[in-house]
């Protein structure tokens, strides 16, 4: 046979052994250790992994503009016997009675209530975004050194800050807390609405707790914090994160046991008192609390480490 003719062949063989090498073993594409892949969608600006590697989900904007809108600001007595059922579907129901009956009273009277344009922070402000308040040297570094090391995570929102502490920051980033009136249009829409989500509890859609002598409660996936937004199904139709559990919320209004009767616009509560409102129940805290209407309060001065903030700004 002539040597062109043996060549050709040689390289048909040589091509036929490499394409049933192929078919019999697919390449793969290459892979991270978990542990290294886990760095780079944890680290901003980090190296890039291939796209084959890593699913990089685009991140919602930083605020939600709020349009200017009448709802109705509390509860009703029908929908305060309805937490009151709630508390008592809690492991430790046997407990909702007397003063935590009444404490769901700070809800009434509802009342009608218009606010104007707003801006709110679709997630609680985190421990990264903190740590640059600190580092511009106009936040205080938050007290994790005490026995909080487990909380000081970028992702997490930032805890054991002080209402004062949340209102600086917002200073600093360019907002202020918001109202009381604002944080609930967010939470609860201009319907209504039970729950960020909707009218009917439900407890994979939320970072919470339970009314029980271990609050803690880890069917939703965590047992104390969660990185913000990881609730995605409890988001709100605007798209705000968590406004129900992970952490209760600071916002600007000092604390009245009740609302003043007939309809406000954009109101900033009470002039002055001893505490300050916080919203929206934490990873401490059973169904009741979670509920859009639900109101808590506290010293300024205090700190907790179920207990964070979010910024709002006038639009």
């Amino acid at each position: 046979m002539r040597p062109a003719a043996l060549l050709t062949l040689a390289m048909l063989a040589s091509f036929f052994a490499v394409s049933m090498v192929g078919a019999a073993a697919p390449r793969r594409a290459p892979r991270l250790p978990a542990d290294a892949a886990a760095a780079v969608s944890a680290r901003a600006g980090g190296p890039r992994a291939p796209s084959s590697v890593v699913a990089l989900r685009a991140p919602g904007p930083s605020a939600v503009l709020v349009r200017a809108s009448s709802f109705t600001m509390g509860s009703s007595e029908v929908e305060i016997v309805h937490a009151v059922t709630l508390c008592k579907l809690e492991p430790a129901g046997e407990l909702c009675v007397d003063e935590i009956e009444a404490s769901f009273a700070n809800e009434l009277v509802p009342h009608e209530v218009y606010l104007s344009d707003f801006w709110i922070d679709r997630t609680e402000v985190t421990v990264a975004s903190y740590r640059r308040c600190v580092s511009a040297g106009h936040c205080d570094e938050p007290p994790y050194a005490s026995g909080g090391q487990r909380f000081d995570r970028p992702d997490y929102p930032v805890v054991l800050v002080t209402w004062s502490d949340a209102q600086r920051y917002c200073a600093w980033a360019g907002g202020r807390l918001p109202t009381e009136a604002e944080w609930e249009r967010a939470a609860r829409r201009a319907d209504g609405r039970r729950y960020p989500w909707g009218d009917v509890y439900n407890p994979f859609h939320a970072n919470h707790g339970r009314l029980s002598v271990d609050e803690h409660d880890d069917g939703d996936g965590f047992l104390e914090l969660a990185p913000v937004g990881s609730f995605v199904a409890g988001r709100t139709p605007d798209g705000i994160d968590d406004l129900a559990g992970n952490v209760e919320e600071w916002v600007a209004d000092y604390y009245g046991p009740e609302y003043p009767g007939g309809s406000a616009k954009d109101p900033r509560g009470p002039s002055m008192g001893e505490e300050r409102v916080l919203r929206g129940g934490s990873y401490t805290h059973g169904r009741p609390w979670l509920r859009g209407a639900a109101r808590g309060h506290d010293l300024p001065t205090s700190r907790r480490a179920w207990r964070g903030f979010r910024c709002a700004r006038t639009a």
